[in-house]
């Protein structure tokens, strides 16, 4: 039985860069988003192995956070293979936006998981995984 997609959740705290040299803070973090991962797909999931996925990575910090964007990315998405998909290659896109908590911003029709991780006062990464159709890129 393969997961159902999308699959979204949300892992409370700030997001470790990979190039940090403090591999507990590493390791911990990946555990933190696979416990978050694993709590929403249901036991006896099977990786996913062909499909073609997409990731959206929306950051939530408490204070404007310094460093590059990029660097919330490459942990979060080691830490879900092999639970959600055997290998990050799956992946063809990944949208990351880190979000200014003096900015104010508002969703057309946010989900239920993404709605809860606005209201949480702490910092937040919330986690989108779904399938990666062409059909709606725009040229």
């Amino acid at each position: 039985m393969w997961p159902e997609l999308p699959i979204e959740f949300n892992v409370l705290g700030t997001p470790v860069s990979f190039q940090s040299d403090n591999g507990k803070a590493k390791a911990e973090w990946k555990a933190k988003v696979l416990q978050a991962a694993q709590a929403v797909v249901e036991p006896g999931s099977w990786a996913f192995m062909e499909e073609r996925l997409a990731v959206t990575l929306y950051y939530f910090p408490l204070e404007p956070m310094p460093g590059d964007v990029d660097n919330i990315i490459k942990l979060t998405l080691d830490a879900l293979a092999p639970a959600i998909y055997t290998d990050d290659g799956l992946i063809d896109r990944v949208l990351v936006q880190r979000f200014d908590p003096q900015a104010s911003f508002t969703f057309d029709a946010p989900s239920a998981k993404l709605v809860e991780a606005m209201a949480i006062d702490a910092p937040v990464l919330h986690v989108r995984i779904q399938e990666a159709p062409l059909k709606d890129l725009v040229q």
